[in-house]
């Protein structure tokens, strides 16, 4: 990264972006994506701006007061915290890296050398397995209910008032709705084509809309994104008849072509993420819940309400495309009469008649 036959005026600056495109390459290398790259590259630059100081001359109270300054400006939340921690503890960890050099370059240039920031003493320890904001719940069915009212009560509003997006307003709906019958997140809802509804052999009774191939899951880091096969269970079966009318009746509306999309907009372009969860507002909106509850609360109801259907924690798991069933468990927010029905199951089986069912 640094030439041997280029002197420069001024040797740290240079040393510096040298360092940030090394480490900049690196993750390319991994495959990591762009945004994350861009994001850590942002922090790390952040952080000398903060400090004055290059990273040969970072030491933990840099590190510590950094965070203390983000406490105090706009991070809140301890898992935003950690990313920062996290970012930079990576970046010196590849400087120290001897594979790289780095460190005995800025030890011979400037006579000081990387050193780790943050350790035990001073990181945020990380005790709880979910660390998300603890208002982000299930929605229970009668909200459900209550959203999905609100979403197919606006296309008849909007055309009442005598302006344009009635239709979108109908495709908004029946994208909600499918998000909660598949469980699925906003990108891969986006992401879906006419092609991924399949039928499953095992329920013809489906029609074309027994399966859903998700071709563009949540990737980890530095890989492909995660294909899986969402079945359609009987107890959301109402989403044939809502699919079949979109992708009979109002997409053709659309004038869509051969775009392979599933939903479409007015433009003929593919509906984004945004757009997805603008929706979602909308109909929370309309239909007066809380405030707090957003589009991701969709696919948390939709792992809850299979457990309480009855189906496995394993099934569901491969539903929602989760490759540790605790991320599972974290989703799931059963309802108290759930609980008290597998209570009452349980105390039936074991006091067989002397049980007299909480009389």
């Amino acid at each position: 990264m640094l030439a041997d036959n280029v002197v420069h005026l001024d040797p740290a600056p240079a040393m510096f972006e040298a360092m940030l495109e090394g480490w900049r390459r690196n993750q390319s290398a991994r495959f990591l994506r762009s945004s994350t790259i861009g994001s850590r590259v942002r922090t790390i630059r952040r952080l000398e701006r903060f400090t004055g100081l290059y990273p040969w001359q970072w030491t933990p109270a840099e590190g510590e007061a950094f965070i203390d300054h983000l406490r105090g400006s706009t991070v809140k939340a301890v898992s935003t915290a950690r990313s920062y921690e996290v970012t930079i503890s990576l970046f010196v960890e590849f400087l120290l890296d001897p594979r790289y050099g780095w460190a005995g370059v800025c030890a011979e240039r400037f006579g000081q050398v990387p050193q780790a920031i943050f350790h035990e003493g001073n990181s945020i320890a990380h005790k709880l397995d979910y660390e998300g904001d603890p208002r982000r719940r299930p929605l229970t069915y009668d909200e459900v209910q209550m959203l999905f009212d609100a979403a197919d009560a606006r296309p008849g509003r909007i055309v009442g008032r005598g302006v344009k997006g009635g239709l979108c307003a109908a495709r908004d709906a029946a994208v909600l709705k499918t998000i909660y019958a598949f469980g699925m997140r906003r990108t891969e809802t986006s992401r879906l084509d006419v092609v991924d509804l399949r039928r499953n052999r095992k329920a013809p009774q489906f029609k074309d809309f027994g399966s859903v191939m998700v071709r563009f899951g949540k990737a980890p880091k530095g890989s492909p994104p995660k294909r899986r096969t969402v079945l359609l269970v009987p107890e959301m079966d109402w989403v044939i008849d809502t699919l079949e009318q979109w992708i009979t009746e109002l997409r053709p509306r659309f004038h869509p072509g051969s775009h392979p999309a599933l939903w479409v907009t007015e433009r003929v372009g593919r509906l984004s993420p945004r757009s997805i969860n603008e929706a979602f507002v909308a109909a929370r909106v309309d239909a007066g819940l809380d405030p707090r509850l957003d589009l991701h609360c969709l696919r948390h109801s939709a792992v809850t309400h299979w457990i309480e259907f009855g189906y496995p924690a394993r099934f569901v798991q491969e539903q929602v495309g989760h490759s540790h069933a605790s991320t599972t468990a974290i989703y799931t927010g059963v309802s108290d009469e759930f609980r008290n029905t597998l209570l009452e199951a349980a105390l039936r089986d074991r006091l067989g008649e002397d049980w007299d069912g909480g009389r």
